[in-house]
């Protein structure tokens, strides 16, 4: 079953047909290659290449005979081109064509990736810019910290899923190449030109060296990155759900018009989107598990890695397509509560400022241990009590001995806490994509 938000093409990609016609791609390029250099007829490849395609239902029913899919295609391929076909597949081995061909598979998925994720950059991007200046509580370990800004949370989501992009990138790189070198790796039929011009012709890199098949390193490096986009979308989502909660109410997805949240609870609002995200985001950890363990097999190849990727290939795409774009409706409908957002600010009676005012003593001669016990004192005070933070440190005798009120007035002021937020924002937004590494040595510290 297709998931919903699915992307029409990327269905397509992983069918039974496309499957076949593209296993018809490969060997149309290797006849080709086996003609420009003289070694099968060039009417065989002409034949060869004019074939329209087979149907994916005959190929079906011959394996059910053959008990084998490259010969049940390669017998439904030399129904349809007649005398020529005794060239279709010449010196060839069936990893050579089934690897081949799931590289421009992957390949392909990989571009739909990119472009999804692109779309939900974009949306990131608007909600961050709109958000830049909205203040909100940080919180560290579930409980209030300092203030930050909503906007700031997007852009981290921002930065982290540019850093999603650059590994799908590379993984779409990595998996990029076919092999066509026979049944051990050792071109003993073919010569490697053959290789050459097939991968030059298909628009990929020939594997530098292979056995019977492509090196399942290079599958492992796709679904990790894969798993770990997936893992960035189940952060966000986990976010917006923690933040949905009714004590905090900060942001919520968006509810349609006719939309139920429960068949008992007509008030229900639920993150459902977000909870699907997060489980989603599991079954691409496991399908990655799956495919470090086809990384070994048995010398020059088994066939137990096989039967897994039919699966776990196809499925983490499709899966992570359908996140991507899930997620991007999501942030685009995000129904954000500025006034909740301040709300919650004030409901921990001004502690959230105690860091501040524990630097203004220490800039004013006090030992940090020494300030550090007032400012605790009041600020447990504050917590137990009930008590404003502000109006505790106002009258103990040691503080402002120390401080002034216009010194704690100035660490109240959020304005001051956040005056690098936004220019941060602006920063993160216009950053090209480019590794947070590299960034930091090209411009510096901030």
């Amino acid at each position: 079953m297709i998931p919903r938000y699915t992307h029409p093409d990327m269905g397509r990609i992983w069918g039974d047909q496309r499957k076949y016609d593209t296993w018809l791609r490969v060997e149309v390029a290797a006849a080709e290659a086996m003609a420009a250099t003289g070694l099968i007829p060039e009417e065989a490849a002409r034949d060869i290449a004019a074939c329209d395609g087979v149907r994916a239902e005959r190929i079906d029913e011959i394996e059910q005979t053959t008990q084998h899919d490259v010969i049940a295609f390669t017998t439904a391929v030399a129904e349809r081109v007649g005398p020529s076909a005794r060239w279709l597949h010449f010196g060839l081995t069936s990893s050579d064509v089934l690897d081949t061909a799931l590289a421009l598979q992957m390949r392909e998925a990989c571009g739909l990736i990119l472009d999804d994720l692109d779309q939900l950059l974009a949306a990131i991007r608007d909600r961050a810019l709109e958000h830049r200046d909205t203040p909100m509580i940080g919180r560290t370990h579930g409980v209030h910290a300092e203030p930050m800004t909503f906007g700031l949370k997007l852009a981290l989501w921002h930065a982290e899923l540019r850093r999603d992009r650059q590994r799908m990138e590379r993984a779409r790189e990595i998996v990029g190449v076919g092999k066509i070198s026979g049944a051990v790796g050792t071109y003993a039929h073919l010569d490697p030109e053959i290789e050459q011009r097939v991968c030059a012709a298909l628009g990929l890199a020939a594997a530098s060296v292979s056995s019977q098949v492509i090196q399942r390193d290079r599958h492992a490096e796709l679904l990790g990155a894969i798993a770990i986009t997936g893992a960035s979308l189940e952060k966000f989502a986990v976010e917006v759900r923690g933040l949905q909660k009714t004590e905090i109410g900060e942001v919520e997805e968006g509810f349609a018009k006719g939309q139920k949240g429960s068949s008992a609870m007509p008030h229900k609002r639920n993150p459902i989107g977000c909870e699907q995200l997060t489980g989603l985001a599991r079954l691409l950890r496991a399908n990655a598990m799956a495919a470090l363990e086809n990384v070994a097999l048995w010398h020059e190849r088994d066939i137990s890695h096989s039967s897994v990727e039919r699966v776990i290939v196809p499925d983490s795409f499709i899966v992570l397509d359908h996140m991507l774009r899930r997620f991007a409706r999501i942030v685009r409908a995000l129904v954000v509560h500025p006034d909740r957002m301040r709300e919650n600010l004030g409901r921990s009676r001004g502690i959230i400022f105690s860091g501040t005012v524990l630097l203004e003593l220490v800039q004013r001669g006090v030992s940090r241990e020494q300030a550090y016990t007032w400012v605790q004192r009041a600020a447990m005070r504050s917590h137990d009590e009930r008590l404003d933070f502000k109006d505790l440190l106002a009258a103990d005798p040691d503080v402002m001995g120390v401080l002034s009120r216009d010194d704690i007035d100035r660490a109240f002021d959020l304005d001051q806490q956040l005056r690098h937020v936004g220019p941060l924002v602006d920063r993160v937004l216009s950053a090209a994509p480019l590794s947070d590494t590299a960034a930091v040595d090209r411009s510096g510290p901030a």
